[in-house]
């Protein structure tokens, strides 16, 4: 009887989680595979609401988020602790997810152990190095050294085969966060967002939701401060009619000039992070999103809701061409127009709500395994 195919998933953050636990739960199913799953806990609270909620036992759990650590600390603390643990595992492959820093220092070691390394999510490009940073660089990466790139949309494919990569080495699967997503719409409405619902008064016959997110790193400083004096202003000249709620990063450059700038202005309610669960139906609730993040993106267009993305750049540029995303960047007053646009012409929203998703029809997993199976490399090992 052959060995089966030993297949390592490997993970830090939320986001990766989030997109990984359909591909963990599809592995775990596959008869012919050995599935084992290491977390760097890259991000620890945030990344177990999501273990706990897809049910996910991790093999291994190597604990590496520390206070304010820079980018060098964790990028060494993850070759560190995993390097040994690979070689303890000796796995087939390695499965990552992304353009975390997990991501680039995994699949790193990937190569530098010669286990075959398959990059979910693969080919997304801002085409500029610093946008978002550190992601386009990191994926850029695990690109280099990728043995078989799950790319989520034919426009991910194009990217990689402009840079070079083998026609077949490429497999468009979809992206996994599509098969999260449409898990978690099934179940009911979670108690903490129908009390958040409830407590501000949104609905029907009530206030419209704005959810906020914004942490990414390039917005750190002069970007972030600029877009909460926008939400302030949106706050303002909408004081009776919308019910922003902003679920603020645990990062201190994010706590400190959201909570400083925007603490005490009575339509906008600053959160702790919110479980994923939570999150999805609030999404589902909002009348608009404002955001900076890569995920959200993927789930509101998944969702159909108009988002307004606080970057000047994307990687997802479907979401743009399906029309539910627009680049507004952090200019106050472009924020504030896009936005008030959105809140008082209901034509030019409803132009931004799309039942079409661009990103996948839920079934990602499925092909990212059989993918994983199937893969032969010409002459190769």
């Amino acid at each position: 009887m052959s060995r089966k195919l030993r297949v390592v998933s490997i993970f830090g953050t939320r986001p990766e989680a989030v997109k990984m636990a359909p591909v963990v739960q599809a592995l775990a199913n596959a008869p012919e595979i050995e599935s084992r799953v290491i977390v760097t806990a890259q991000h620890r609270q945030m990344l177990d609401q999501v273990l706990e909620l897809f049910n996910i036992q991790p093999d291994y759990d190597l604990n590496l988020m520390q206070p304010n650590q820079t980018l060098a600390q964790l990028t060494a603390a993850i070759f560190t602790h995993l390097d040994p643990v690979l070689r303890d595992l000796q796995p087939d492959w390695m499965l990552v997810q992304g353009d975390t820093t997990t991501v680039m220092a995994a699949a790193l070691l990937g190569y530098y152990q010669r286990i075959k390394v398959g990059h979910v999510e693969a080919g997304l490009r801002s085409g500029d190095r610093w946008q978002p940073f550190p992601e386009e660089v990191n994926r850029r990466v695990a690109s280099v050294v990728a043995d078989l790139h799950l790319a989520p949309t034919r426009h991910s494919r194009e990217n990689l085969l402009r840079e070079g990569v083998e026609d077949w080495r490429i497999v468009v699967t979809g992206n996994p966060v599509i098969d999260a997503l449409n898990q978690i719409v099934r179940r009911p409405m979670p108690a903490k967002a129908r009390q958040l619902l409830e407590q501000y008064q949104i609905g029907e016959d009530g206030k419209q939701l704005l959810l906020v997110t914004a942490h990414r790193r390039e917005n750190f400083g002069e970007p972030l401060e600029a877009i909460c004096h926008a939400l302030k202003q949106l706050a303002m000249r909408y004081s009776k009619e919308i019910q922003i709620i902003y679920p603020v990063h645990l990062n201190p450059n994010v706590q400190e000039p959201v909570y400083r700038l925007l603490s005490g202005v009575p339509n906008i309610a600053l959160l702790p992070p919110l479980e994923y669960l939570t999150m999805v139906h609030l999404l589902q609730a909002a009348r608009l999103v404002l955001t900076d993040s890569g995920g959200i993106q993927e789930e509101a267009t998944g969702l159909g809701k108009p988002t307004l993305v606080l970057r000047n750049t994307t990687e997802r540029p479907e979401g743009v061409e399906a029309g539910v995303l627009k680049l507004v960047g952090w200019n106050p007053e472009k924020i504030v127009r896009e936005a008030s646009q959105l809140l008082e012409d209901e034509n030019a929203y409803r132009a931004m709500v799309s039942a079409e998703n661009p990103f996948g029809d839920g079934h990602a997993a499925e092909r990212i395994v059989a993918a994983v199976q199937n893969f032969k490399e010409p002459g190769g090992r």
